[in-house]
């Protein structure tokens, strides 16, 4: 996700932030790239929601023309 905000999305920054809470893990990363990422995303946008579902996780993308792009996959602990 990294690579492509950089890559892709010209962005100059990026944050990443971890949480848990609930019996749930979070992983939100924001940028401040030129956003229009399609909800569906590229193969390997593609490939993360695979991965997240996998885990019976949800994978969600907010990125309007013009930025940000914000992406938040939450999983639910191992048990």
């Amino acid at each position: 996700m990294l690579t492509h905000a950089v890559k892709h999305g010209r962005a100059e920054s990026v944050s990443v932030v971890l949480s848990g809470t609930g019996g749930t893990a979070r992983a939100e990363i924001t940028d401040d790239g030129r956003g229009g990422t399609a909800e569906g995303g590229g193969t390997g946008l593609r490939g993360i929601r695979q991965r997240v579902e996998a885990v019976h996780g949800v994978l969600e993308v907010r990125s309007p023309p013009g930025g940000p792009t914000v992406i938040t996959a939450a999983c639910p602990y191992a048990s």
